[in-house]
């Protein structure tokens, strides 16, 4: 593999073949005393007729796991705290049944995006 050019369009090339047009990202990493490993990202758009042919070294990705983040974010939350902000926050209370652990779970969908203020007021007409 060779990466050359400058600024934002590099050339990209495998086996002496450009393939910029079918590439849509590419890092490369090297390491003292490993092989340097290079990932690309085939451009969805790709009309590559050909096959890449040659040793690889193929990772496939998985989304990570979401079950740590939200056990530490909740491992944070206060129990004390999220009753009487669910309870001060009379806009998320409507009477109907479960409206206590309804408002927390607004409230905890809030906070885990950054919403840690008071709601706006509703415009009256």
């Amino acid at each position: 593999m060779r990466v050359t050019g400058q600024g934002h369009t590099p050339v990209v090339e495998i086996g002496g073949h450009n393939v910029s047009r079918d590439v849509a990202a590419y890092s490369l990493a090297h390491r003292a005393g490993e092989v340097p490993q290079m990932v690309i990202e085939l451009s969805p758009r790709s009309a590559a007729p050909g096959v890449f042919e040659g040793l690889a070294h193929v990772v496939i990705g998985d989304p990570p796991d979401p079950g740590p983040a939200a056990a530490a974010f909740l491992s944070a939350i206060s129990p004390a705290e999220l009753e009487k902000a669910a309870l001060d926050r009379h806009d998320l209370m409507d009477g109907r049944p479960h409206e206590l652990t309804r408002a927390m779970l607004a409230l905890l969908r809030e906070w885990a995006l950054g919403q840690w203020g008071e709601p706006e007021p509703e415009a009256v007409e």
